[in-house]
């Protein structure tokens, strides 16, 4: 019973730490995985890590999600943003594809490649603000760049900033374009999984509040501190962290 409960809470520091920064959560996921055994691993724990993650960012953008009226061309914005990635998705996940891009050596490229693309795009000081030049056009360029993120290591967070960085948004808000886009994601994959979930008749356990909870309190707190981190500083250090574990994931392949 404690190993399962400290199984748990590190999938949930990992999924709630990583999640949100831009390093890829699916990768370190990955990574962890095969690299020791959970016994408590499983599609539930999984659903319920992201489900944490999903009430984190609700809670955090609680105040303008609630306010409809003020927020309600941002928030149209962010759902039509979504959909790209839904649909793309979904067609991935029913065909199977998806699994296949589930190996270390499309993680360890893509981890060392969008880390580089971050650092380009993160290189000058812009200072666009959603509140101001937030359209149609740049959450389509953003959405386009999503995609890309269902391939592991990409990092969903790391391609959104990156391409709102590309258009010229500050790091704040590009951070706060590639949160509000998680909403969606999150919720998508959420559905997916319990629809598969209730398809096997999986049984709930304490497992699962557990990682609820857990992946909860991890996940808002990386995206409050986060967000004070890259008012001041910028990205290289997560392009730094990106290309050692890059580094090391070659050193495995190739040596």
């Amino acid at each position: 019973m404690l190993q399962n409960i400290i199984e748990v809470l590190i999938l949930s520091a990992i999924q709630g730490i990583s999640e949100f920064l831009p390093i890829s959560s699916s990768a370190h996921l990955i990574l962890v995985s095969s690299l020791y055994e959970f016994k408590s691993s499983s599609l539930l724990i999984d659903i319920s890590l992201h489900l944490g993650s999903l009430f984190a960012i609700i809670y955090f953008f609680r105040v303008d999600l609630l306010d409809v009226k003020n927020n309600k061309r941002l928030l149209s914005l962010i759902i039509l943003g979504s959909i790209p990635l839904i649909v793309v998705g979904y067609i991935l996940y029913s065909t199977g594809i998806i699994y296949e891009l589930r190996n270390i050596k499309i993680i360890a490229w893509t981890t060392l490649i969008f880390g580089i693309v971050l650092f380009i795009a993160d290189r000058n000081h812009f200072d666009k603000k959603i509140s101001a030049n937030l359209n149609l056009q740049s959450i389509l360029f953003i959405s386009l760049f999503q995609i890309l993120s269902l391939v592991p290591g990409v990092s969903r967070a790391g391609i959104t900033i990156t391409a709102a960085r590309i258009l010229k948004f500050n790091r704040v808000d590009s951070s706060k374009i590639s949160f509000l886009l998680s909403i969606p994601a999150l919720g998508g994959a959420s559905f997916l999984g319990l629809k598969d979930a209730f398809s096997r008749s999986v049984e709930f356990n304490y497992l699962v509040v557990i990682a609820i909870v857990a992946s909860f309190i991890f996940s808002f707190i990386t995206v409050k501190f986060f967000l004070i981190y890259i008012n001041k500083f910028s990205m290289n250090a997560f392009v730094i962290y990106r290309i050692l574990i890059a580094l090391v994931l070659f050193s495995d392949l190739y040596f």
